[in-house]
């Protein structure tokens, strides 16, 4: 079995807050070199629901989906297949928690399911810790800044 990532960051925020921001504006932080397209003008969607798609649009309406909704909890929760750039059947799980301390949040993430891949899973998880630097100083920077 391949070991889950397992990254966390606090922020300065409510949970409500960074949840919100997590699910609802990721058109406004996610990189634009973390997508299916890699263009700046793509806009990117949480449908809030279990089943519901994480997929990116481009201007001329051509989706990239990128995940499902596997549990919705908000603000608590947040748990989806991820497979974005692969086939679906070789989904990796992504699991978020928003911690409540009052006066600021602990993201818990855990990224599970790299067995799925075979051969080719350890080599994905690695792209994914490289993937995760790059994509979370984004959400810290936007939560920092969104009211």
């Amino acid at each position: 079995m391949t070991e889950p990532l397992h990254l966390t960051v606090d922020l300065r925020c409510t949970a409500e807050h960074a949840f919100r921001v997590w699910t609802t504006k990721l058109s406004q932080w996610w990189p634009a070199d973390h997508t299916v397209t890699g263009t700046q003008d793509i806009e990117v969607f949480l449908e809030g629901r279990v089943g519901g798609l994480i997929f990116e649009r481009t201007p001329a309406g051509v989706v990239h989906e990128w995940g499902e909704i596997t549990a919705w909890e908000p603000p608590r929760r947040l748990r989806y297949r991820w497979y974005l750039r692969q086939d679906r059947a070789d989904a990796s799980e992504v699991d978020i928690t928003f911690v409540d301390l009052g006066d600021a949040t602990r993201v818990e993430i855990v990224h599970s399911g790299w067995e799925r891949m075979g051969a080719a899973g350890p080599d994905k998880r690695q792209k994914n810790v490289a993937g995760w630097r790059g994509v979370l100083p984004h959400f810290v920077a936007a939560c920092d800044r969104d009211d």
